[in-house]
């Protein structure tokens, strides 16, 4: 009976490929696929095979499970994760492959070229990678290992092994742990969210409430409409129930533990014996037929313990549930439909590319016709005037070029352009400038860079004024010793004007530089997507580079120097028309106290009226009312000899000549500062951003010229670029033969399928034109 039994699982196993379509239509159809899945890399439409993506956590059977359905033993099965790497396996029935699978492993740097390697060969490798990740920081990557297996026990399935998951403790000391735990789950959520993807989700539990793989696989399939359940190590649970209830219930999970579309509409119940395959004296099965056999034993015993714990025969669609052999032909019946059901959607994608390549492969033999001297300098002008009006274009203002690539928020600016600061180190906050956070690109962000440096250097105040700088600034005159204060408020004031302003100057220039520097790769771009790029000119396109950084460096610097220049001259002599641009506030400020700070000589009572006043320095003022002209005459001069004693003759610094020094210092740095705000924006507009406009033009013209009275042979690079095209053209070539075969083959699979009258889900749904 067993002998019986056995026999009927192999033919079960065998024939599961001709139930939907023959064999031969069945291997050219996924032989196609696996062709596809190597080009598709470089096609512009995006192409996913169906596959099978098992997840589950690290002792949870596996990779057993993934020998199990493969038909024979080739992974590290065994505490610990031996799984660093995704491993997608492309397995293919091949009833001639009856000694030893026939594999190939997919080059990892070139997608579409496979090594046929022996399957031990295979094996060291995938422990290599293992072990120089394990060292590694990362500890896992999320590249696969794409290996090609084709043999007498393999299924039609693409199965992608994923790391085991972890669930670490909790503490400092699992620190890395959890780390290793937080990398595994991301990798595994990415292998998932792959919408052709199936998701094989492992459950190594023997109560349906415990959903430790589910909880991460729900997180991208909330309904497990993609997903199929498997219950793993089947033969290590059924002892564990003690009642035929508890059974019934593990079978058939109530809804209310397993929601949503379960793809099968119930979980899979696996066992997979242990033991390696080998000839050592530690292996259990000498071959993988004896391992294949094993298994379909266990399955047969798994159903005779589960039937003799509910004292009843299983229905035909428990046992359908039941072993690695039905999960094994569930799996590839559905991944055969999403072949099936993909098919004519692949065809119209294959026609496109077709035609793409085409194009590809015109052009090329367009670009080594043009390899001429004529042609070439054509080329080089119409690239010219293209550049120039792109250029022109960004600082007028355009949306073409996508902000999100090439725009700068004003905090982005700052840290690679500079920021405006002076000696307080003050760093004007982003909320005060308008348009701040938006990313700006051109026209645009010179603006913005513009308005910051006029707020900024707008709002500086004149630093403080020290008494030993006041009485540092009054030294003796070449004729007398006497005290000039308007002096000493004038060499204050441009020594203080200068140290302040002048390092906004080298500041402005090096910002505006590099936004005008950004308007050639930005330029480029847009080159490029126009279609008006010299591609493979790179000597050429360096040169142009170079001429146009140099042009914009020198120019910035002699711009910096005209504005110096009219910086030195404003603070080398003081023009009080110029620098007293307050004059009335200023006359204020010194009529508040001119009568008040000095000493005034005993009022004369003689036909006098006498008036006293409250004074904030004195205890009091008086003011004399003399009808007498004489009499203001002696005041006026008593006034000028004390002005004269408490200024010029007297070295002590009263409160009212410091008081009179700083509001000159103030007045004279504040005309400065008007004076160098105005001409140093127009400078720089005139001097920096006009000559782009009106000089660039001429200068690069004059060097493409240049460049024609060169060899052109090196400033092109013709002989490297007619290589180059040829190696293009002849890889072009290959790529179009492929493209062909593929349209071919999908197309004759597509009438194969019609004739059979097999067609997808959603046509059926679809009305027919009449």
């Amino acid at each position: 009976m067993v002998i019986k039994n056995l026999d009927e699982e192999q033919q079960l196993d065998s024939s599961s490929t001709s139930r939907v379509l023959g064999w031969e239509t069945g291997w050219r159809l996924y032989e196609a696929y696996n062709e596809l899945a190597a080009a598709a890399g470089g096609f512009e439409g995006k192409v996913e095979a169906p596959a099978v993506v098992v997840v589950g956590q690290q002792t949870d059977g596996k990779s057993a499970l993934v020998e199990a359905l493969m038909g024979f033993q080739f992974n590290h099965v065994g505490g610990g994760t031996k799984t660093r790497r995704p491993v997608e396996l492309r397995l293919r029935y091949n009833p001639d492959c009856t000694e030893t699978p026939y594999c190939r492993l997919v080059s990892d740097s070139e997608p579409g070229i496979s090594i046929p390697m022996p399957l031990a060969d295979i094996q060291a490798y995938i422990e290599a990678e293992n072990m120089r990740l394990e060292s590694d920081p990362c500890q896992f990557s999320d590249k696969e290992i794409v290996i090609s297996i084709e043999y007498k026990y393999c299924p039609n399935l693409t199965i992608i092994d994923t790391p085991g998951l972890i669930i670490p403790a909790p503490g400092r000391r699992n620190q890395v742990l959890q780390s290793q735990a937080r990398a595994v789950e991301a990798l595994v959520r990415t292998k998932m969210q792959h919408r052709e993807f199936i998701i094989l989700c492992l459950e190594d539990c023997s109560d349906w409430i415990n959903a430790t793989t589910r909880r991460v696989v729900m997180q991208i399939d909330p309904e497990l409409s993609r997903t199929v359940l498997v219950s793993t190590k089947l033969d290590t649970k059924i002892p564990q129930f003690a009642r035929a209830s508890d059974v019934e219930v593990f079978l058939r999970p109530p809804a209310s533990v397993l929601d949503g579309c379960l793809l099968g509409d119930s979980p899979f119940f696996t066992s997979v014996p242990s033991g390696r395959v080998g000839s050592g004296h530690e292996a259990i099965f000498r071959s993988n037929e004896e391992f294949k056999k094993a298994v379909s034993l266990r399955e047969i015993e798994d159903v005779a313990l589960l039937e003799d714990k509910l004292g009843r025969s299983l229905s035909k669609e428990e046992r359908s549930r039941i072993g690695v052999s039905r999960l094994r032909l569930f799996l590839e019946e559905l991944l055969q439909k999403r072949y099936i059901e993909s098919v004519p959607l692949i065809v119209p994608l294959l026609d496109k590319e077709h035609r793409s390549v085409i194009r590809k492969l015109r052009d090329i033999n367009q670009e080594i016709s043009s390899l001429n001297e004529v042609k070439l300098k054509e080329k080089a002008r119409a690239f010219h005037d293209s550049f120039l009006t792109k250029m022109s274009l960004l600082l007028k203002g355009t949306v073409v070029a996508p902000p999100d690539k090439f725009g700068e928020t004003l905090q982005d600016e700052r840290i690679n352009g500079g920021t405006f600061t002076g000696s307080d180190s003050f760093q004007l906050p982003n909320k005060m400038m308008p348009n701040a956070g938006m990313r700006l690109y051109g026209g645009a962000q010179y603006h913005r860079a513009m308005a910051e440096f006029r707020l900024v250097v707008g709002g500086m105040k004149c630093p403080p004024i020290t008494r030993e700088e006041i009485v540092n600034a009054s030294g003796v005159e070449d004729i007398h010793d006497g005290t000039n204060y308007s002096r000493s408020a004038c060499v204050i004031a441009v020594s203080k004007a200068r140290e302040t302003f002048e390092p906004f100057l080298d500041q402005l220039g090096f910002r505006l530089l590099y936004i005008l520097k950004r308007l050639l790769p930005i330029s480029v771009y847009l080159l490029q997507k126009d279609g008006e790029h010299l591609s493979g000119h790179d000597v050429f396109l360096k040169r142009m580079e170079v001429a146009f950084t140099n042009f914009a460096e020198s120019t910035e610097h002699a711009c910096r120097a005209k504005c110096m220049e009219d910086l030195e001259s404003t603070t080398r002599y003081v023009t009080w028309s110029l620098h007293n641009k307050n004059r009335a506030g200023l006359r204020h400020f010194l009529d508040s106290f001119a009568g008040a700070d000095h000493s005034t000589p005993a009022p004369v009572t003689r036909n006098t009226q006498t008036t006293t006043l409250p004074d904030s320095k004195c205890n009091n003022t008086t003011i004399v009312d003399s009808s007498s002209s004489g009499q203001n005459q002696t005041v006026t001069e008593m006034r000028l000899v004390d002005l004269l004693d408490s200024t010029l003759w007297n070295r002590k610094l009263a409160p009212s000549s410091e008081r009179l020094v700083c509001a000159l210092v103030h007045q004279i740095f504040h005309g400065i500062k008007e004076h160098f705000l105005v001409s140093t924006e127009l400078k720089f507009n005139c001097f920096l951003l006009m000559p782009v406009v009106d000089k660039l033009p001429a200068l690069l013209k004059e060097d493409l010229e240049s460049v024609f009275l060169d060899d052109l042979d090196n400033i092109f690079n013709i002989s490297q670029l007619k290589h180059s095209l040829g190696q293009r053209k002849r890889d072009m070539e290959i790529e179009l033969k492929r493209v062909q075969r593929l349209k071919e083959k999908f197309r004759e699979i597509n009438e194969k399928l019609n004739s059979y009258n097999i067609q997808p889900k959603w046509a059926s749904a679809v009305p027919v034109s009449t």
